[in-house]
């Protein structure tokens, strides 16, 4: 069938809507119509060669859609499910799905990384060539083709834009602060960055009755939107923010912070505002070949925690659902982070929104 999708054909250069084939698909496979994909950095980066992937390929990892058609063997999803994508599908048997840490699940990273299927194969062409997809999606199209284990069956009165959210920057966000940082009620919490993960992550700090709740960011209207999802302070991000903060917390710093942007100099200034025994948690991605200075004499010395966060520690197919049950029941605020709706034929003018500082999350509707 033919289709249209967004495409990056080179690095550095803009997105480009074209028209291409898509294979049915084969055994384990599902269908996807979507119908709606989030604007998130990480995409961008691939786009400008700092997150390196092989081309011509299709981005788009938070996207949510109808099931239209299934492979054989595929046990989990029927046609006309509405489901929400994931990009850490779990197998549920290998060493870290027993060990409870799905997200970190082995059985499909390798895979993935090669931006093809379990064959070997894509299941997308353009100009005769095959066409590789991000994160085992690619949801800047209107069809897509993926693993059963990427699709999680959802219930259907849940907006697909809302939904779309829920599979990357939701889920990292509020897991980051309920699962990865384990935050209590009571404790002290900084969130360096206020864009849709580090929005998230001050959502899921308010759900654990986190206080006080400081949200960083460089931006005037991110800090100002940062409260209507529980920051109670804000403050710019600037030389004066440590200062700021260890100001609002007697002098020490804040029990646990959060880096959600994945700028190694902001990492170092989230380590700088965490009180001694206190948790510095990251969770934005730094371009490949970064390094953070983190001075291991201080971490001996004062015993800071520092640790990373893959996909907010979730457990896709358990917790996907239940952070949907959360937006019914009036808990997650979802549908205002969503600043903006973009056509596919506007994808690089949803970028250059985002790169501007517009948005809190942008949407492609398909």
């Amino acid at each position: 069938m033919q289709m249209q999708a967004a495409i990056l054909a080179q690095p550095n250069s803009p997105f480009r809507v074209e028209s291409v084939s898509l294979d049915p698909p084969k055994t384990g496979e599902v269908l996807v119509k979507i119908a709606a994909s989030g604007v998130c950095r990480s995409d961008w980066r691939v786009a400008i060669g700092t997150a390196p992937k092989p081309m011509p390929i299709i981005t788009g990892h938070e996207g949510a859609g109808v099931v239209e058609a299934i492979g054989p063997g595929v046990t989990s999803v029927q046609v006309g499910d509405h489901v929400t994508l994931t990009w850490a599908p779990i197998c549920g048997d290998c060493f870290y799905c027993q060990r409870g840490k799905a997200n970190l699940c082995a059985a499909y990273r390798p895979a993935i990384e090669t931006g093809l299927l379990d064959d070997g194969t894509a299941r997308i062409h353009w100009q005769g060539e095959p066409v590789y997809i991000l994160a085992g999606l690619g949801s800047f199209a209107e069809y897509a083709v993926l693993r059963q284990e990427s699709c999680v069956p959802i219930r259907r009165d849940i907006p697909l834009d809302v939904a779309a959210l829920v599979g990357c920057a939701v889920a990292t966000g509020v897991g980051a602060a309920v699962y990865t940082a384990g935050v209590s009620a009571g404790e002290s919490v900084a969130v360096f960055g206020a864009g849709g993960i580090g929005l998230n992550i001050i959502h899921g700090a308010q759900l654990c009755g986190a206080y006080p709740i400081i949200a960083v960011d460089a931006s005037e209207a991110k800090t100002a939107l940062a409260s209507q999802f529980g920051a109670t302070q804000a403050l710019p991000s600037d030389e004066t923010t440590v200062e700021r903060i260890q100001s609002l917390t007697g002098g020490r710093g804040v029990d646990r912070a959060f880096e959600a942007v994945g700028i190694p100099a902001l990492q170092e200034r989230a380590f700088a505002a965490t009180r001694a025994g206190g948790t510095l948690t990251l969770v934005g991605t730094t371009p490949a070949g970064s390094s953070t200075n983190l001075p291991g004499a201080i971490i001996t010395r004062t015993e800071k925690i520092v640790r990373g966060c893959s996909y907010g520690s979730v457990n896709p197919q358990r917790d996907i659902p239940l952070l949907l049950d959360l937006y019914r029941a009036g808990k997650l605020k979802l549908e205002k982070l969503i600043t903006r709706r973009y056509r596919l034929d506007q994808i690089n003018e949803a970028y250059a929104d985002l790169l501007s500082g517009e948005l809190a999350r942008g949407i492609i509707i398909l």
